[in-house]
């Protein structure tokens, strides 16, 4: 079962021209709202953002390089997700001209957008250079959107490349759970922000893969006698709502949503999870797995 916290606020955002007739283009990122500082131990990759690390944010990196390749075209839990979340554009009377994207199911927001929130400009960010390029190669065949100004970038949600107070809109759908510094990464789009623009963001919640979790545990047990870090840690509903207040947002609110999905067997499961860019990347992970010992018939999250 997964539970997928939807998180929107008012506040601020920012802004990137690109003239109508011109082609998409890729930019590289450089950080406009965050100190520049990088990880002392290699000041060659600006990904390595925060200082308490729980998450590799090199190998998610190539996690998501991997996922733009093997990518499910209209997965439909993850569609389901992102069209839930845009529902809420639905709900503002006010339209916001300038819209960033941050990670996650980036394709996905594209295409459901269907012209919600009077969007002009859109900025599509992901850590991941072939996760931009597989987006911009789809947008280009994309006619549905081609009324809207589209920018593609390589930037990191941790060191966040937008100009403060320049954005209407910032949306992260399925992302922002795999930061270390969460709060300073919702203070950045907050940052990002015009006064009263407002932040979507929806992530993965607590009682996310609860079965999964359980089976790991209790067979690396029975072999090892030991367990080891297998599923991230994820957000309740109490910390989400507290996140919002902490990174300064007014007027939060945070609704659960849950979602079961049915598998013939565990291996289909992993392999789902694989082509989302969401298995395993905590730094203390272990390298050997154990996917053997899932037989069960159905593996549902």
């Amino acid at each position: 079962m997964m539970r997928a916290f939807s998180q929107y606020q008012r506040s601020s955002l920012s802004l990137w021209r690109r003239t109508r007739n011109e082609p998409y283009r890729i930019y590289s990122s450089g950080s406009f709202c965050t100190d520049t500082t990088t990880n002392t131990k290699n000041n060659t990759d600006e990904f390595q953002s925060s200082k308490l690390q729980i998450f590799d944010r090199h190998f998610k990196r190539k996690q998501r390089d991997r996922a733009a390749w093997l990518m499910r075209p209209k997965d439909c839990f993850v569609d389901t997700v992102a069209e839930n979340l845009l529902d809420r554009l639905e709900d503002c009377k006010k339209a916001f001209p300038t819209a960033l994207c941050l990670g996650g199911s980036l394709e996905a927001i594209r295409r459901l957008l269907r012209g919600r929130g009077a969007i002009e400009k859109l900025i599509m960010m992901d850590t991941s250079y072939d996760m931009v390029k597989f987006c911009k190669e789809d947008a280009e065949k994309d006619v549905h959107n081609e009324n809207i100004e589209t920018s593609f970038i390589v930037g990191d949600e941790e060191f966040l490349p937008i100009k403060e107070s320049s954005l209407d809109l910032v949306i992260s759908c399925l992302g922002l759970h795999w930061t270390n510094d969460l709060p300073g990464a919702m203070i950045q789009c907050r940052l990002a922000l015009k006064p009263d623009g407002l932040f979507l963001a929806a992530i993965l919640g607590g009682e996310t893969l609860k079965e999964l979790r359980i089976a790991c545990t209790v067979a690396q047990m029975e072999r090892e006698g030991g367990i080891s870090p297998r599923i991230s840690p994820l957000a309740q509903v109490r910390d989400a709502g507290n996140l919002l207040t902490r990174a300064g947002f007014t007027l939060p609110g945070v609704d659960v949503d849950e979602y079961v999905v049915k598998y013939p067997s565990a291996m289909e499961l992993i392999e789902h999870l694989r082509a989302m860019g969401e298995t395993n990347a905590l730094l203390q992970r272990n390298a050997v797995r154990f996917f053997n010992f899932l037989n069960t018939e159905h593996v549902c999250f």
